[in-house]
């Protein structure tokens, strides 16, 4: 079937083109009005503009490419399936939740406040973001070259890859589980808490109180810079660490490798150190 095409035009008031279907849009511009394609299907959008609240609702389908969410066009894109955009910039807060199926590739998030909550099947490439709250209890999820500048980053999430990202994230990765993290850089407080089977792979880390509480948790050649007070109360740990180490608090189980670590703290409150944890400072166990 051909699709209609909208070129050009500007569309305003409730559900403006509610359940458009099979139809290319280019240049348009949708405005003081909501929910202007609720229920479509099957639509390509090129350089369009979008300016009021929840655009794209209970939708199926749908192509984006060098487009335009204002700041008002909140709570963008909920409920809606197979979804794609590219080279799109995103003022709006709040878009994207319980949806299925989203690739964002050279995208920018300039106000990504509680976006991506509740999102399953993910993969963003080459996307800055800027807000808290970014990707909250979402699942299978894929992450290339993001750079994030927001906490509370993944919050409650389910089976992750995030690879060549730059996070200055702050409570991030908490409450995870099945996450790996390759060739980033992590900049933030109480890094990964709470969270099971999770793995950083040449990765340079950066945390205050950062890898604590966790069961299974693997560090491959990593660098943990101005990092202290880690590891307190962590089962299960396979690390590998290939510099120095700030301080060290009452591990529970596991193996660290490190070049050195400044301070080791074992103190009343530790769980069975001395039963199960091994601490390997250039080859020699202390």
């Amino acid at each position: 079937m051909e699709k209609k095409h909208y070129q050009g035009g500007e569309y305003s008031g409730e559900r403006a083109l509610f359940m458009l279907k099979d139809a290319s849009l280019e240049n348009v511009r949708f405005f003081d009005g909501e929910s202007p394609l609720k229920e479509s299907q099957n639509l390509d959008l090129t350089k369009c503009v979008f300016e009021w609240k929840y655009p794209i609702w209970y939708s199926n389908n749908i192509n984006v490419k060098d487009s335009t969410f204002k700041e008002t066009a909140r709570s963008g894109i909920w409920y809606t399936n197979h979804i794609t955009l590219d080279n799109c910039l995103i003022d709006a807060p709040k878009t994207f939740r319980r949806s299925f199926d989203i690739t964002l590739n050279n995208c920018s998030l300039t106000h990504a406040d509680e976006t991506f909550w509740s999102c399953e099947k993910v993969i963003l490439n080459n996307v800055k973001a800027k807000g808290d709250y970014f990707l909250m209890n979402g699942a299978d999820i894929e992450i290339s070259n993001l750079e994030l500048d927001g906490n509370y980053f993944l919050d409650g999430a389910k089976n992750v890859v995030v690879k060549d990202s730059l996070l200055n994230s702050k409570d991030s990765f908490w409450n995870t589980e099945n996450v790996t993290v390759v060739n980033c850089k992590i900049i933030g407080e109480y890094l990964g808490w709470n969270s099971k089977n999770i793995t950083f792979i040449n990765c340079e880390i950066s945390s205050l109180q950062g890898l604590c509480y966790i069961k299974g948790l693997k560090l491959v050649n990593c660098r943990l810079l101005d990092t202290s007070l880690s590891f307190e109360y962590c089962e299960d740990i396979d690390a590998e660490i290939v510099d120095d180490v700030v301080s060290i608090k009452n591990p529970t189980s596991g193996v660290i490798k490190v070049k050195s670590v400044k301070e080791l703290i074992i103190d009343e409150h530790s769980r069975d150190y001395n039963k199960s944890v091994k601490i390997i400072v250039k080859d020699h166990e202390i």
